[in-house]
């Protein structure tokens, strides 16, 4: 399947592994991007750009494929050494990057001027039309359903989609409650170009987690999520846990006067308990509402070939049936 999605990042499905903290490393990336996605690197799991380059280089050898890094811009007193990994993904001869989080602009330049594509996560049609106007590639819409931040509009995918396809002029894939080949076919349907994945890969084989994660997301459903830290306006949608529990409890009882500082046991430094140890109920970690439609955990490339069987089924043979039912009705 050929789209403006495959043909910018050279790959060979207009499919994309969104960039999952803990989550997305070497093994990862090069698993999506040898099944013929699009694998990413997440760069701020990495502790120093240092540790970002080996990560990119341990990529290279895992794969001969296109793969990218997430870089995601978050306000903070003490910032990441942003240039030092921007230094590390140009050495790496790494050929996209997908940002997050705060307005990527300061960045463009360099990475433009080292032919690198960008594609920016948005969950609002303004944000996208803002990525565009600052030169970003690509954007990825991230739909209400999407685990992690959702942003605060609370618009889901069906609406959100078919608005950004009304108003942007560069591509673009969904994210969000993206799982199968349902999914990409709706999501081509309403104007995408693709789609990105962030909680359906980490129930593959070769996600770098712990066993727990993967069993926990596989008995999931749709009504097992919350939304976390939405008195902070830093609204984040993640999986159900005695951890998460103990912070809603928290956001009722001290309501407008919630400070961070009074959740911080249950949001910072939980990842590595989580997605190393397999301890689920440390506190909160981002996980979808497609959870709800993941029920195992396949290789990648059993994964996307699945995927791309199910489109390639649902367009030859569902949708063309109920064109051929209306021409016979018509007739």
């Amino acid at each position: 399947m050929k789209t403006a999605i495959t043909e910018m990042f050279g790959i060979e499905h207009p499919i994309i592994q969104g960039g999952m903290h803990y989550v997305g490393f070497a093994e990862m990336a090069a698993a999506v991007s040898n099944a013929g996605g699009l694998g990413i690197i997440t760069a701020l799991t990495q502790k120093t750009p240092a540790d970002l380059a080996n990560e990119i280089a341990r990529c290279r050898d895992m794969t001969d494929k296109p793969f990218g890094v997430n870089l995601t811009f978050l306000p903070s007193v003490n910032p990441p050494d942003y240039p030092g990994y921007i230094k590390a993904i140009i050495e790496g001869g790494v050929k996209a990057v997908e940002t997050a989080g705060n307005n990527p602009a300061q960045v463009l330049p360099i990475l433009k001027d080292n032919g690198i594509k960008v594609i920016h996560k948005c969950t609002a049609v303004r944000h996208a039309l803002k990525a565009q106007s600052i030169g970003c590639d690509a954007v990825s819409v991230d739909g209400f359903e999407c685990g992690g931040h959702p942003g605060e509009d609370d618009v889901p995918n069906m609406i959100l989609l078919p608005r950004a396809a009304d108003e942007l002029e560069i591509p673009f894939v969904s994210s969000g409650g993206q799982a199968d080949g349902r999914s990409l076919v709706a999501s081509l349907a309403m104007g995408a170009q693709g789609m990105n994945m962030g909680t359906r890969f980490i129930a593959t084989k070769e996600a770098p987690v712990h066993e727990n994660v993967k069993q926990a997301i596989v008995a999931a459903t749709e009504l097992d999520t919350r939304l976390v830290m939405r008195p902070l306006r830093n609204t984040e949608r993640v999986l159900n846990n005695a951890g998460v529990e103990r912070l809603l409890e928290k956001e009722k009882r001290l309501g407008s006067d919630i400070k961070f500082e009074d959740i911080i046991e249950e949001v910072a430094g939980v990842y590595p308990k989580i997605m190393k140890e397999g301890d689920m109920d440390a506190g909160a970690w981002s996980c979808g509402m497609v959870a709800g439609l993941i029920y195992d955990i396949p290789t990648c490339k059993e994964l996307i070939d699945r995927i791309m069987q199910e489109a390639h089924d649902i367009i030859e043979d569902r949708l063309r049936g109920y064109l051929g039912r209306k021409a016979s009705a018509n007739a």
